[in-house]
């Protein structure tokens, strides 16, 4: 019998479909993975701003959880919004429980729009309970500067603090560039085992459609660690379907704010 390379996303729901599990799932598809998903909370939003959040309750999060993992199992996780010090610590539990591999860690604190979406107990429990627990994370810079305490802005600050991220106990970081004000975005690898740096120039695409980019990469490096490759190859795989999926999108009308990225251009345009 065949067996499909299984991805779960731990994250919150976009109504919108932009981003969150929605942009999870169908990344998962795309990139020839059968998704799973345990929701953490549903939001209200569109392509302006988030207008409601309605956590699920954590005993709720971990039905899911192990109705998943007992029947199922999964080769790879990736973990979105976690909005509670009580959510981080259930998730945690469950990973533990179930022993998950190549766990994706995006701390996703701040919305598109620029709405907050995690509770500021809950980044210590973030830094102590989930992120020695990751195969890799992969924040941004404000996500890093916050989770570092100190501000990162510049390219040659990135370096030392991916280095940083990494001594919280995970075995590497991508620390992403988006933010920098260059005219590349490159994004920084870091490996601790190795202490390996690596890094990925990215040209930034002109559009209004970028909901859910930061989703869709960790979900991306997700499904390609789920199927086997490794991490230089699964970010640098990722990396090259979301500059893609951005320039598939950027033509397109969806809403009148930030629109999503084309999950699917390699089959809805063939």
């Amino acid at each position: 019998m065949k067996t499909y390379h299984r991805a779960l996303t731990i994250a919150g729901s976009d109504s919108g479909g932009g981003a969150g599990i929605q942009a999870d799932l169908k990344t998962f598809s795309a990139l020839g993975c059968f998704g799973m998903s345990a929701i953490t909370a549903l939001t209200a939003q569109n392509t302006h701003s988030v207008t409601q959040i309605h956590p699920v309750p954590a005993p709720f999060i971990k039905a899911q959880l192990d109705a998943v993992l007992e029947d199922i199992g999964t080769d790879a996780v990736k973990i979105g919004m976690l909005h509670a010090p009580d959510v981080i610590e259930t998730v945690a539990e469950a990973l533990n429980l179930w022993k998950c591999p190549r766990i994706v860690i995006d701390p996703v604190m701040i919305s598109k729009s620029g709405d907050k979406l995690l509770q500021d107990d809950a980044v210590f429990a973030l830094k102590q309970t989930l992120i020695p627990m990751a195969s890799i994370i992969t924040p941004n810079l404000p996500e890093a500067s916050v989770i570092l305490g100190r501000p990162i802005e510049k390219k040659e600050e990135m370096a030392e603090a991916a280095r940083d991220l990494a001594e919280m106990g995970c075995e590497a970081v991508l620390l992403k560039g988006g933010h920098l004000t260059t005219q590349e975005s490159a994004d920084l690898l870091y490996i601790k085992r190795e202490d390996s740096l690596t890094e990925f120039p990215g040209k930034r695409i002109p559009t209004q459609n970028s909901h859910g980019t930061g989703c869709t990469l960790s979900s991306a490096i997700c499904a390609h660690l789920a199927r086997g490759f490794d991490l230089i190859d699964a970010v640098g795989r990722s990396k090259t379907y979301i500059t893609e999926a951005l320039a598939a999108g950027a033509p397109y009308t969806t809403g009148n704010g930030h629109g999503p990225l084309h999950h699917f251009y390699k089959t809805w345009d063939q």
